[in-house]
């Protein structure tokens, strides 16, 4: 499945379905006939993320079905990122399969550094020219300004001090950072084992306060891409 696919059922599940209904046991149990008892750990999950241990967060992750096919963002939003890098040296932090990193290989062939980071990388695609690093976004094992740019894709909802990532990604940034995730509304039973969510532009602008005089934060389809611009 696609992110084109499933974004046109989250707009049927998080727009359409009152709140009232998308709280309920009815829904919960609707839902468990696709996923089982999955939907309920989910929300234990999200309940207790403040006191959730190293081991259980890795646990529940391995264990959570890959819904897409190669990556969690849109092809409109995947050109949007490929277009938009600046520089020689790129970093996607949550790199995943590494689809994202082809994409961007593919349209910025001059690139001379090309890195990906992930806190597992068994998986990721073997693609000549890229070096994968295994890492926490907490703490990136980069100095400071090591990437000409910077791009980070539906991470920063899965992380519980996402204050504190943002502020690694600004860190290890040289020139250009990018950043998107969903833009949805919480829910007590959802599909996913987001921590945060950002119903509006807004709302994530106020997550990376303070926000520089040069950035950019749209709407694409339903995932907010936001980019911004280093001062010197």
């Amino acid at each position: 499945m696609n992110r084109e696919t499933t974004n046109r059922i989250r707009f049927l599940i998080e727009d359409v379905i009152p709140p009232i209904l998308r709280d309920s046991r009815l829904f919960r149990g609707m839902a468990s006939l696709a996923w089982g008892k999955h939907i309920a750990h989910l929300s234990e999950f999200r309940a207790r993320a403040p006191f959730l241990s190293a081991g259980e967060y890795e646990d529940l992750y391995k264990k959570h079905p890959r819904v897409h096919e190669g990556t969690d963002n849109s092809e409109a939003c995947v050109r949007k990122i490929a277009t938009s890098v600046v520089g020689d040296s790129v970093c996607d932090v949550g790199c995943g399969t590494g689809v994202l990193l082809k994409r961007i290989r593919a349209a910025n062939p001059a690139i001379k550094r090309l890195t990906g980071v992930d806190f597992a990388i068994d998986d990721a695609a073997q693609i000549e020219g890229v070096e994968y690093v295994a890492a926490m976004i907490e703490e990136l094992p980069f100095e400071d300004g090591a990437f000409d740019t910077v791009v980070c894709t539906h991470v920063i909802e899965h992380i519980l001090d996402y204050r504190k990532a943002i502020a690694e990604l600004r860190r290890i940034t040289r020139r250009r950072l990018i950043i998107v995730v969903p833009r949805e509304r919480e829910y007590r039973y959802t599909f996913n084992p987001h921590f945060n969510f950002f119903p509006y532009t807004h709302s994530f602008l106020r997550a990376v306060h303070p926000v520089p005089a040069r950035h950019e934060c749209v709407d694409i389809g339903r995932d907010i891409f936001y980019c911004e611009d280093r001062e010197a």
